[in-house]
């Protein structure tokens, strides 16, 4: 006799989140008050950071980073962030609360520098490392940190800047190079030498899980970014929402839920510390987790590929743009890939197609994708494995902490299947805007954070992204959701990335446009790209201007294409 496949779904997504979040299951919830609202959280998440930092002297000489040639165990790690969290409190003053800011590439030293930071209390201000002088010292203000942890590029960025009042600590600068500030190896030795530091614990602050924690700087594409503060209960909710869809996938097929895993994974990490994605969904996970993190210097999926062979890479957490192009890469049928266990991204949105072709080129293995903010922490939804290839479409349904309402234009909650902006609520929504009462009250109300996003929520719960509320273009009275039509023009099998922009028009108001990346060596005209939309979309939604480029999209640090740039540049083309 042969096995009969199993029918899937096994359970109900009901039925899973009863099973997983019951009295004594792995994601028990309690309802507390926080900040004088009811809110739904794990009873057994990891309460603060500095617990989190502790529990990770388990992994000992386990390796946490690998950065080229060189590799960082978890001991040298503990002992390293231990070593310069005293030296923050007892040379430099910090103490509980005062901001901290890093500003550097993915090396080593940027973990180091999270965790001496809010391993005593104080709040870490990631920035972004591919900003301007400008917009470090705008960072550096904003925050009022009292010392900023940046490598030699940003150093020079902010060199010429006297209203820098906060006092710099360098890394991996020539010492001709350090100026006023102070080599971080002077502190607490070379990195050769982090595993003969002393063996103690960072001073104890008795954090509190509402304490404050993070700034993290919004990547909007116009204006001022927006920093998001963030706690310890923040965080630590999301480690356990992103652990949430691997058990519920489980269940949903019929099978046990899984165990702990026996062997260390590893994570290729291509994207930036300084955003939730790569610093909450990332590199926190896998100190608690006990994994390995594989750093990029700079994205390039030949290196990418090379790197999952010779590291036997589980995972990558990337936007879908790099996993578009590490699957298409000349070198993807060249490399041993048997490592992988599956594909995962966020921060854009992404083409049903890629979950498709993933599902394809990996028999038995499952992409993933999820969606959130800065301002929920990371992860809000999560959609994998039999799910996603069910509703590729979909980012998935919220994880158990959130709750999810699509409100109208007047702000009242619509229906099951209406149109409108997404609302978040949760234990992992972020107080609201440091410095910017405005901004919160704009943002946040009654403890909702408003996403600014369009999407439509089916019966199951499972959130379609339609638009950003201000990408939404208006075609003579008809709303034109982007997404829908970029999600079609990414289905043709020689375009690589895809945005869709409104261009002015006297008549209609606005009318269509694309901007495609078109694969190497291929051929492609703008009639091709119409006549492949053709059947795909209604005719109103058809481009009227169509810009065929071999050069990537301009995106943020994040992963977001940055269209008010697209649209200017067809302006000043039209």
């Amino acid at each position: 006799m042969t096995d009969q496949p199993r029918a899937w779904p096994a359970r109900s997504l009901a039925e899973c989140h009863r099973l997983l979040t019951a009295p004594g299951a792995p994601f028990e919830m309690e309802t507390i008050e926080v900040r004088g609202r009811p809110v739904r959280v794990y009873k057994n998440a990891v309460r603060d950071l500095h617990a989190l930092f502790e529990a990770s002297r388990a992994w000992d000489d386990r390796i946490f980073i690998v950065y080229q040639d060189e590799r960082l165990t978890f001991r040298a790690h503990y002992r390293a962030a231990a070593a310069l969290a005293w030296r923050l409190a007892d040379e430099f003053g910090i103490g509980k609360g005062d901001r901290v800011a890093i500003a550097m590439r993915n090396f080593p030293e940027w973990p180091i520098a999270f965790w001496a930071a809010t391993a005593i209390g104080a709040v870490a201000v990631p920035l972004n490392a591919w900003g301007t002088g400008d917009d470090l010292a705008f960072g550096l203000h904003d925050s009022g940190a009292r010392v900023a942890i940046v490598d030699a590029e940003r150093l020079q960025r902010l060199a010429a800047r006297p209203d820098c009042s906060a006092a710099l600590i360098a890394v991996r600068t020539p010492r001709d190079q350090l100026g006023a500030s102070t080599a971080l190896e002077d502190l607490i030795g070379p990195p050769a030498a982090y595993d003969t530091l002393p063996d103690r614990a960072p001073p104890d602050r008795a954090i509190a899980p509402d304490d404050d924690a993070t700034i993290l700087y919004t990547s909007g594409t116009t204006g001022r970014p927006k920093g998001a503060l963030g706690t310890h209960r923040n965080i630590a909710c999301n480690l356990v929402n992103i652990t949430y869809t691997t058990a519920r996938a489980a269940l949903r097929r019929g099978d046990a839920l899984p165990a702990p895993p026996a062997m260390q994974k590893a994570l290729l990490l291509p994207v930036p510390f300084f955003h939730v994605p790569g610093c909450h969904s990332a590199m926190i996970p896998a100190l608690a987790n006990g994994s390995k993190i594989v750093l990029m210097y700079i994205w390039d999926a030949a290196t990418a590929l090379a790197l999952i062979e010779r590291e036997r890479v589980n995972a990558m957490s990337a936007v879908p743009s790099m996993t578009w192009q590490l699957i298409e890469s000349p070198d993807f049928r060249t490399r041993d890939l048997s490592s992988l266990e599956g594909l995962s991204y966020g921060g854009a949105a992404a083409a049903p197609e890629l979950a498709i072709k993933i599902a394809a080129l990996f028999p038995g293995r499952f992409a993933g994708q999820g969606y959130g903010a800065t301002e929920t922490s990371s992860v809000s939804t999560s959609n994998s494995a039999e799910d996603y290839l069910a509703r590729p479409d979909s980012v998935g349904p919220a994880v158990p902490a959130c709750d999810l309402r699509v409100i109208g234009p007047d702000g009242q909650p619509l229906p099951v299947g209406g149109i409108g902006e997404l609302e978040i609520y949760g234990a992992n929504v972020v107080k609201g805007y440091w410095n910017n009462p405005a901004g919160t009250a704009q943002a946040f109300r009654d403890g909702w954070y408003r996403t600014g996003d369009i999407v439509r929520v089916d019966d199951d719960g499972f959130v379609t992204l339609l638009d950003r509320a201000k990408d939404m273009l208006i075609r003579g009275g008809e709303n034109i959701y982007c997404v829908e039509i970029e999600d079609a023009l990414l289905a043709h099998p020689d375009i690589i990335d895809a945005a869709i922009v409104g261009m002015p028009d006297r008549v209609l108001g606005e009318v269509v446009a694309a901007v495609v990346q078109a694969k190497p060596g291929t051929t492609l005209t703008q009639a091709d790209i119409v006549d492949h939309l053709r059947p795909r979309v209604a005719a109103f939604k058809l481009p009227v201007h169509v810009e065929i480029r071999r050069d990537e999209l301009p995106r943020t640090a994040s992963g977001k294409i940055i269209k008010t740039r697209l649209r200017e540049e067809l302006l000043q083309k039209a």
